[in-house]
């Protein structure tokens, strides 16, 4: 008798363990939000550039940054090791609100390439641009860099959250997507733009 109770609170553990995996796994899909990160990344800063750097990425020996180990590491950190059992569905980046916040930062991008590729401005690893470096900038270019870099700041926020509502997904969650986005920015950029490590280290890519 007591080991029949016992088999009926095991199996009522593990019925309560999938449905709370399958609930995780509809409210905020990592592995389908990272794939539309690097899906509106590779049209801000153009597909072929993107494509370019993945594969100077994958010639690299013992680099640690792989696409694979980019999506597991998100997986693990942000979800669990349930996620990457689950079925990806779709996220919707169609909305009118998020196709003009990206329309907004990829017309900026034109802009701010010039100062990632003098090293005056990097990625920090919130995913956000920062001055990197003020040297040979005039102070009107500086004033230039920094109204840009506070406008495409402000764009990528509104973008994170703009996703997490045309998703259903929690205001809790924002956070989330905007830290994929951040791997993902930093995944795409271009050879030779500073990156911030998680330690608040800088690098050139």
């Amino acid at each position: 008798m007591k080991k029949n109770i016992t088999g009926k609170w095991a199996f009522s553990l593990l019925v309560f363990f999938v449905t709370s995996c399958i609930t995780i796994n509809i409210y905020f899909p990592a592995a389908a939000v990272e794939k539309a990160a690097d899906r509106i990344v590779e049209e801000v800063w153009g597909e072929k550039e993107a494509e370019e750097n993945n594969q100077d990425e994958q010639k690299k020996q013992g680099e640690p940054q792989s696409r694979i180990l980019d999506s597991l590491y998100f997986v693990l950190e942000v979800i669990g090791p349930a996620e990457a059992h689950a079925a990806e569905p779709d996220i919707n980046i169609t909305t009118p609100a998020i196709r003009s916040l990206k329309n907004s930062i990829q017309q900026r991008a034109e802009s701010i390439r010039p100062f990632m590729d003098s090293g005056n401005a990097g990625i920090a690893n919130s995913g956000l641009i920062v001055i990197k470096s003020s040297d040979g900038l005039s102070l009107k270019n500086k004033a230039a860099l920094s109204r840009l870099i506070d406008a495409e700041n402000r764009a990528r926020e509104a973008l994170y959250a703009e996703i997490a509502k045309a998703n259903k997904f929690s205001p809790d969650k924002i956070n989330d997507i905007k830290k994929i986005f951040a791997g993902s920015w930093m995944k795409n950029a271009r050879s030779g733009w500073w990156i911030q490590g998680p330690d608040g280290s800088w690098r050139k890519k």
